[in-house]
């Protein structure tokens, strides 16, 4: 029974650890995803993954301008970014 309980407080802690942002933002309102690609470029970064998250933001994976490797979630409105990794 402990092991039980203890595998369910694991599984529960373990994923919100990973879990990123939510943006409640209808869909209506979102940027396009090719002008938010030209913005981030247009800062430096190089795209190699773009994604809705399961939080409903944009989340990129690449590189900043100064080549370092990141992940990073925007809201898909502003294109301000929520969180980085």
């Amino acid at each position: 029974m402990k092991l039980k309980i203890a595998a369910i407080v694991l599984a529960l802690t373990g994923s919100a650890a990973f879990a990123g942002p939510t943006c409640n933002v209808p869909q209506d309102k979102w940027m396009k995803e090719a002008d938010f690609k030209a913005q981030m470029e247009k800062q430096g970064y190089q795209i190699k993954t773009f994604k809705v998250s399961k939080g409903q933001c944009y989340e990129i994976y690449g590189f900043d301008k100064a080549g370092k490797k990141v992940e990073i979630y925007f809201d898909p409105a502003t294109g301000a970014e929520l969180e980085r990794k």
